[in-house]
């Protein structure tokens, strides 16, 4: 039920990044914390704060690069519209149509079917309205979900800075976790994406712990 909620606003790739960054976000500071932290000076309340701290922070920073991402395609479009509109004759308004739906990255297509889809695209936005756009209440929720996703991500690393009292021991289940939980983004993109599961999830796993490594000593 949360699971369709969330697909409602958030395309499945936007939401499995976002919570990969959360993942990762997180286990920078667990790990930072593990590999530069002397044993004595760990104390799990207070990492967990930090982690909690800089997680709904960043997930704050991503909704609001959202919603400012979404205003910017949308008015880039209407761009798009007007120059179409603008367009001397049908040839070049067919041209303008081509560059923007160059349809490179979709599955490959006999050239007549290309060119059909264009010509359709070319009679819908000849009439398309112009006003400048909005942002809407669907937007407005996605970036509230990106805000939890990113956030949510935290409470693994969190239950056991708070449940265990040594806290290097602590920091050594939080990370074991949270690499399982990459390990379990990666199974879940291939739902999606195609592919063998196991091989992408160890994929995702072993990227993303690769990416903390990097991120730690560069003070991330």
């Amino acid at each position: 039920m949360i699971a369709r909620f969330v697909e409602r606003y958030l395309d499945p790739s936007e939401t499995l990044l976002e919570v990969l960054f959360g993942l990762i976000m997180a286990l920078t500071i667990t790990t930072g914390a593990r590999l530069l932290s002397p044993r004595a000076d760990i104390v799990g309340l207070e990492l967990a704060l930090a982690l909690l701290g800089c997680n709904v922070a960043w997930g704050v920073i991503d909704a609001a690069f959202y919603l400012l991402g979404t205003l910017f395609n949308r008015n880039r479009r209407l761009q798009f519209v007007k120059k179409l509109q603008a367009a001397s004759n049908d040839a070049q308004a067919l041209s303008i149509v081509r560059d923007e739906f160059d349809l490179r990255d979709e599955p490959s297509m006999r050239a007549e079917d290309r060119a059909s889809l264009h010509a359709s695209l070319l009679e819908l936005f000849r009439h398309a309205g112009t006003a400048r756009a909005r942002l809407r209440r669907d937007d407005w929720i996605a970036a509230i979900l990106i805000a939890v996703l990113v956030s949510a991500t935290a409470i693994p690393g969190l239950i056991p800075l708070l449940l265990l009292q040594d806290g290097f021991v602590a920091l050594r289940v939080a990370n074991a976790l949270q690499v399982g939980l990459l390990f379990l983004v990666g199974y879940w993109w291939a739902h999606y994406s195609g592919g063998n599961r196991g091989q992408i999830g160890l994929s995702v796993a072993l990227l993303g712990t690769a990416l903390v490594l990097v991120a730690v000593p560069l003070g991330g």
